[in-house]
């Protein structure tokens, strides 16, 4: 079947249109990631100088049981330890599925671009603003216990 002149012209400007939309999301991923990079950083930074402790981050499954090493060591962000920051800025999720093998042996895990909001689109419908977190954060100090550790 081919197109009529002016059904080819449509198609191409809707396809043009959607490469432009496309661009335009992925530019504006890439200036959040930016963003919310240089505020984990300062928070980093801010963190060292305090004294705050640095701690063993741990993987943990995603019903909260099983943990296991990964190696890392930093902050954790989130009371229940699912999400954490390296003494280096990096960003982790640390809620993963954990079998006997990573219970037993530990898991190498890779750093995540960090959202301006965390925990956006989550099933359980709680998100927080990036840098309310990291204020958070800061302003306990070493008293943030992680529930179930």
């Amino acid at each position: 079947m081919t197109q009529t002149p002016g059904a080819a012209d449509w198609a191409d400007s809707r396809r043009e249109a959607a490469r432009v939309h496309v661009e335009r999301l992925a530019r504006a991923k890439a200036a959040e990631t930016t963003r919310a990079r240089e505020l984990v950083a300062g928070f980093v930074a801010q963190a060292v100088e305090r004294g705050l402790v640095t701690v063993p981050l741990l993987a943990r499954s995603g019903d909260g049981g099983a943990t296991c090493r990964t190696g890392l060591t930093g902050w954790y962000l989130t009371r229940d330890g699912s999400i954490g920051v390296t003494e280096t800025g990096d960003y982790y999720g640390l809620a993963v599925p954990i079998g006997l093998r990573q219970g037993l042996r530990g898991i190498e895990m890779g750093p995540t671009d960090p959202p301006l909001q965390v925990g956006a689109g989550a099933r359980d419908g709680e998100s927080i603003a990036l840098p309310v977190l990291l204020a958070m954060r800061l302003d306990a100090g070493d008293d943030w216990p992680i529930h179930g550790r």
